[in-house]
Formats: C-alpha cells, structure tokens, sequence
C-alpha cells in the first residue's frame, strides 16, 4: 500500500514505541492506533503481544480488580485494550493463549468464588471466552473436559448476565461449534447442568438469580440438543421446577420465571423478554402449539396447587392510581399464572382441557378480567384463553366456557353497568369525590362479542345458545351493530378515500400499500401544472417520475417559475388549484362548449392568480405563457384551450395535441412586437412541456 511507503505517510506512534530501546506493554496499550494496528497485522507488534510475558500481564488486566488509588488509565482503559487484542482474533495470540496451561488456569482464575466478579471485568472475561469458543473449540472443550469444576463456578456466578450468556454458549445454543468435536455434546448431556441450573431457585433469594437461570433453561428448551431439551421435558424435571415454586417460604419471582420456562417447554416458538435466545438459528414457523404429552402430563401434577394462587395477591399495600386505587393489586404473579393458563390451552390437549374444567379455572379467570377493568396485559390473555376455548373441538369446553362460566351474562353484565363502582369490597374502587370513569376494557369485551357472533356463524351449538338469549339479540342488534358501525376506521372520512372501504387488512405494515389519494388524479393534475406554466425551462426528465414499485407519483425538487429567487418549490397544496379549474373546465364544456370555458375563466378568481410578467436574459419584461395564452385567446376567440376531446371539432382541433388534453399554444400566435426572442422561447418551452407529459404517461 502506498501509505506504507515512506515519504507517502508519517510514521505510525506504534512504531515509533517499537523503535524505542526500552518500552513497556503499558505505553502501547495507552496508544489509540493499537487496536487498529493489531487488526491490520502489524508484524512487529504481533511479534511483540504474542510474548507469553506479554498475554499474561493482558490477562491480569481483563480479571484483577486496580486499586483503589488506580488513575482512570489503570482502571478502565488498559482491561478494555487487552481485551479488545485478544477479540482481533489474531490466532498466533489466541494460539500462545489455549496451548499454555498456565496460562488458562489464570484466566479462569477469575471464575473463582473468593475474588471480586464486578460487572465490567466479567464483560471482559466473557468477550475473551467466547472469542476462544469460536477460533479455538477444541482445545477450550479438551480443557473444560479437564476441570469440570468450571461449569459448577459458571452455574454459581449465573446471576452476572455475562456469565449466563457464557453457560449458555457453552452448554449448545452454538450446535455448528461442535460439528467436529460431538464427544463434547455428550459430555454435557451426561453432566447434571440442568439440574445445578434448577437448584439455583432454592438457593438464592436474588430475582436475578432467577430470571437468569430461568432464562438459561428457555434457551437450552429452544436451541439445545436433543439429549439436553428432552431432560427438561421430563415429568421428572418439571416437578422438581414446581416444587421449588410452589413453596410457600420462596420469593414469588421463583414463582414467575419457573412458569416462564414452563411456558417455553409448551410452546418453543414463544420468545421470552430476554436478549440471549438468537444465535445462530431461528425458531420454526406455523399456526398451532403441539407439546410433548409428557411435559403436559407433568405440568397438570401441580395444577391444582397452582390455580388456587389466583385467590390471593402477594401485593398487602393499595396502589393508588388515576382513576382511583387497587386493593390489592393483582400481581405479577397472578399475571403469569394466567399467561401460563393461554398457552396450555392453546396446546389443546384434552387432558388438560378437562383438568381446568375440573378445576373451574376459566370461570375465576373471567372473573379476574372484569374485577380490573384497567389492566390491559390481564385483558389480552383472557381474550387468547377464551378464544382458544371457543375454537376447541372439544365441545365439552365450549359449553363450559359459555353455561357454567357464563361468558355471556358477564359480557352483558359488563355493558350495563359500564362505569366504575364505588363497591368498597371489589379490588379496583373508584376515587372519591370523582365521577365514576368508564371501565376500560370495554374494546376486549367488544372483540370477545365479535369472535364470539363470528364463530356462531359456524358452530350450531354456539348459534343456538345466543339465539335462545334474548337479552343477547336485542344487545347485539341495538349496540354491538351500531358500535362496529361506528368503529369501522375504514368509513370514516378523515381523508381516506371511499374505495379504500372494502380493504380486509388492517396492519400498519401493510399501510404503505395504499395512499390516500387518487393516483390517476394526481397525475391528471401535474398534467396542468404544466399546462399553466408553473414550470421552469431548466427542469429535467428526472424530476417527474412513475414509481411502479409503490404505485405513487413522485415530484421532486419542481420550483415554480415566479419564485425561483426564493427557492419555492411545488408542493401538495398547490393541486387544489389547478384541480378547482379542471372542474370548472370540464362542466363548461358540458354545458356550452369551448366559448363558455373561455367566459369561465375569465370570471373565474384563478385569473387573479395568474404569474406575473418574469424578465428575460436581456432585462426586458415578457408576460408568461399562460397570460400570453389567455390573451391570444380573449382577442382571437381561438380554441386552444381543450377540456374534453370527445367534444371538439375538427375546424377546433387546428392547435396540435399533446398527451393528457392539453393544447400547445402556437408560435406564431405568442409573438409580441418589441420582443423578437418570444416567439422562439414559447415554441421551445411547448416542445419541452410534450416531452414531459409523454414521460408521463409512460
């Protein structure tokens, strides 16, 4: 390269400390071109780095703790230097790194339960490991396999978030890492991983602790070998999980994330809120939930016990809110409870499905979606738990959701008394002093109406229980119409247009897929644009244009001809002008024909808005197309101005034509005495004004 040669460049201040007798590590890694240096191979420092001295002391700043009395180069610059060396991935360092066992010790030294494990240096420390678990897999794993103690010092630090995501790495959620070396995959699978893993919601009190491992165990459900995802499916291993939940003398966030991995063990494709489940794979893609029977079977174990949580709130205190308190509230864990209810019968197993009618689950659930009106997360798995029920083929369920639950006396109940009570022993209670504010989950309760009236249309059990409600029919044809008819966005005339009304998608992704305006319109109207002269001469073909991809008509940087000083350009409201006129155009020539356009447009206000007179290269004062137009035509009763060409004759049609029904006006009609550049500059404008409105209409 030529900025290696001398004379081209100055020399590099890594070089100029390599060319120093006596330099220590420290002042190279206070200079800032060295990790660009390491990453362009520089022979000389990588030489110098890859010394065993060299790692080691790189090594020590990534897992020591600086002293107290540290400067802020000691504390902070030098471990995340040394540690972005060894990320470069310059093999002959990783290379000095993995085949020197000493050197290994001291780096996993730091997973030790006596030192310090701050969040910075485990940052560190786990950038460094998973570097060597991709460029060097099987000497890590020959390693590891050496000191399996580690795997018990990972599993203990999994409240560091760093140090989960290096189990997790390690255990599997990378297959293609161990293509060549399957013993590993083994190994794990024989080792009790999960079981250390699970153990950790008895041990620890930290909710850190639990979202972690809870985290750690979705992943491996997800992405893990078989050997490893069938352990976790296990009845075995899933009433181990409910037993350190269901404890009464355990946090209750033991409570919430073991549910979570419940929730991934039913349906793997469901993603849980954490950020270390994408890798290297995606998760497979289709409609319906199928569990292993033997993950349902154990879960159903615990069900009972589980369900009779819904009948108290771990939350003691009132939660004041603004529309007035909640006690108690409901609780996360009540709130997990019933996400972990929609997705079990959503797997539609029918044993499950006749444990929770068993158990009465789905009517305490409804009760829980109207006694807090206000909590749209509880109201969006209620909706998923009822409209699975009503989609089951189990028709047991159906007439349980429907006549045991009475789904439609609580819907009906709900709409009758719309507003918020001041009952002292429901859990959310109107403030005092206030009016009652409506209840907020009316939406869902008028989706439910709706999913409900629409299933009946295909299910005879479902038709045949609404019809024998009377109370059912007159509210669904005196409110639930009217309300659709009212919420339907797609007939409201805020802009859109009317053909858009039979448009089935109701995305917002999909909306960039239908305009709000008529495109053949809008065409029509940059048609007259150009016909009255808001154009300049110095206009390109590129500035108009037909997008096919999106359907829309582009006009980009078109200024107008009496403002280009000023640098305006023509925008969108400039269209209600010119298709004001085009109206008034079309109905005189309904009516009386070219004459009556020409009486239009003289009484017309646009007249007042004609441009004014622009002067020319020379300094003297030409009037502009459109009056020169007008002018020839108010003095001559020529027609060259054409609304429609359906109606013209042929003694009219002498002006030529050009695309969209616009007339050029002629040459020899636009002289002006004084000015003998005119006639020349209107017929070269009328020339450029066709080529554009054939670009057009292309």
């Amino acid at each position: 390269m030529f900025w290696h040669m001398s004379g081209f460049s100055a020399a590099s201040a890594v070089e100029t400390i390599l060319d120093k007798e006596n330099f220590t590590l420290e002042e190279l890694l206070d200079e800032d071109e060295i990790i660009q240096e390491c990453k362009a191979h520089n022979g000389r420092l990588v030489s110098f780095l890859r010394e065993r001295a060299q790692v080691k002391q790189l090594i020590r700043y990534i897992m020591e703790e600086a002293p107290e009395d540290a400067n802020k180069q000691f504390s902070f610059k030098l471990p995340f230097v040394a540690c972005e060396i060894f990320t470069c991935e310059v093999d002959i360092i990783l290379k000095t790194l993995v085949e020197d066992e000493e050197l290994m010790d001291l780096l996993f030294s730091f997973l030790d339960p006596e030192r310090p494990h701050s969040t910075l240096l485990a940052g560190y420390f786990s950038k460094v490991f998973v570097c060597l678990l991709l460029r060097k897999t099987t000497p890590l794993m020959n390693y590891i396999q050496a000191h399996q103690d580690i795997i018990t010092k990972l599993v203990d630090l999994i409240g560091i978030t760093s140090i989960m995501e290096v189990l997790i790495r390690l255990i599997g959620v990378d297959e293609h890492i161990y293509a060549n070396c399957a013993d590993s995959m083994q190994w794990f699978e024989d080792m009790n991983v999960l079981e250390m893993i699970v153990d950790k919601f008895s041990s620890s009190d930290c909710p850190g602790v639990h979202a972690n491992a809870a985290e750690t165990l979705c992943t491996i459900a997800r992405y893990a070998s078989a050997g490893l995802a069938s352990k976790t499916s296990s009845p075995s291993f899933i009433g181990k999980l409910f037993r350190h939940a269901l404890e009464d003398s355990r946090p209750k966030s033991v409570l919430v994330n073991s549910l979570s991995v419940c929730i991934s063990l039913l349906d793997p494709r469901r993603l849980t809120s954490g950020m270390y489940y994408m890798y290297n794979r995606q998760t497979s893609q289709g409609s319906g939930i199928t569990a292993n029977p033997e993950t349902v079977e154990g879960i159903l174990e615990s069900l009972g016990e589980l369900l009779k949580l819904l009948d108290f709130s771990s939350e003691d205190r009132v939660l004041l809110t603004s529309y007035g308190k909640l006690q108690p509230p409901l609780g996360k864990h009540r709130l997990k409870i019933i996400e972990f209810i929609s997705v079990l019968v959503a797997v539609s197993s029918e044993v499950a499905e006749k444990e929770l009618i068993r158990l009465s689950a789905l009517k305490r659930i409804l009760e829980l979606f109207f006694e807090y009106p206000y909590n749209n997360f509880l109201h969006h798995h209620v909706e998923q738990i009822v409209i699975s029920c009503l989609e089951s083929k189990n028709c047991q369920l159906v007439e349980h959701l429907l006549s045991e639950c009475n789904l439609i006396g609580m819907i009906l109940e709900s709409e009758r008394n719309f507003t918020l009570t001041v009952d002292a022993t429901k859990p959310t209670i109107c403030a005092e002093g206030k009016s009652p504010p409506r209840i907020g989950n009316i939406g869902y309760v008028t989706r439910l109406a709706n999913k409900i009236v629409q299933l009946g249309n295909s299910n005879r059990e479902i038709q045949t229980f609404l019809q024998e409600n009377g109370d059912w029919v007159d509210w669904q044809t005196n409110v639930l119409l009217k309300r659709n008819a009212v919420e339907n966005v797609f007939h409201w005339v805020c802009g859109r247009p009317s053909t858009l009304q039979d448009r089935t998608r109701d995305s917002d992704d999909d909306d960039y897929q239908d305009r709000d305006y008529d495109v053949a319109a809008l065409a029509n109207n940059l048609s007259q644009a150009f016909q009255y002269g808001n154009y300049t001469s110095d206009v390109t073909s590129e500035d108009v244009f037909f997008d096919d991809k999106s359907a829309e008509v582009v006009v980009s940087s078109l200024p107008l001809e009496d403002d280009q000083e000023t640098g305006s350009h023509f925008t969108k409201s400039d269209w209600s002008a010119f298709e004001d006129e085009r109206i008034v155009n079309e109905h005189s020539t309904n009516n009386g024909g070219p004459d009556n356009v020409v009486e239009d447009l003289e009484d017309d206000t646009a007249m007042s808005e004609l441009p004014e007179s622009s002067p020319t290269s020379d300094g003297n004062n030409v009037p502009s197309q459109v009056s020169k137009d007008l002018t020839e035509i108010e003095s001559t009763g020529s027609h060259n101005l054409i609304a429609n060409s359906a109606n013209i004759s042929d003694d009219e049609a002498q002006s030529p034509i050009i695309p969209n029904d616009e007339a050029v006006v002629s040459a020899d009609t636009c002289k002006t005495d004084g000015v003998g550049s005119t006639d020349s500059t209107l017929a070269s404008q009328s020339a450029e004004v066709g080529e554009k409105n054939e670009d057009l209409e292309k």
